[in-house]
Parts: C-alpha cells; sequence; structure tokens
C-alpha cells in the first residue's frame, strides 16, 4: 500500500476524549508533529475522524 504523511495542524485542547485517543492512536502528540504511516483501511478511518485537525500529504 502507499504510505501518507499526517500532520497536526490544530490543537486537541477542548476536543472529545475519542479524537484525544484517536490522534495518540496515530502517534500524534505535539502541534506540527508529523509521522508516516501506510495508508490502509483503520488509518484512514482515523484520519477521517480527525480530518479537521490534521493535514495529509501522499508520499
Amino acid at each position: 500500500m502507499a504510505k501518507i504523511k499526517i500532520t497536526q495542524i490544530k490543537s486537541i485542547i477542548d476536543r472529545s476524549e475519542r479524537q484525544k485517543r484517536t490522534m495518540k492512536a496515530l502517534g500524534l502528540t505535539k502541534m506540527n508533529q508529523s509521522v508516516e504511516v501506510e495508508a490502509n483501511a483503520a488509518i484512514i478511518g482515523m484520519v477521517r475522524k480527525v480530518n479537521h485537525l490534521v493535514a495529509i500529504e501522499a508520499i
């Protein structure tokens, strides 16, 4: 599968606990932090839940 780069662009302060846990599961804990992950169904589903907090790039 393809890899994607996910960057946190907004804070998780005042977000629901579910969104906070999703961000942590993606490996994002700080602003402007980026992670490169394989684009599988689970990752795509998590990104959709927090798409307003992250930026996505195809690698």
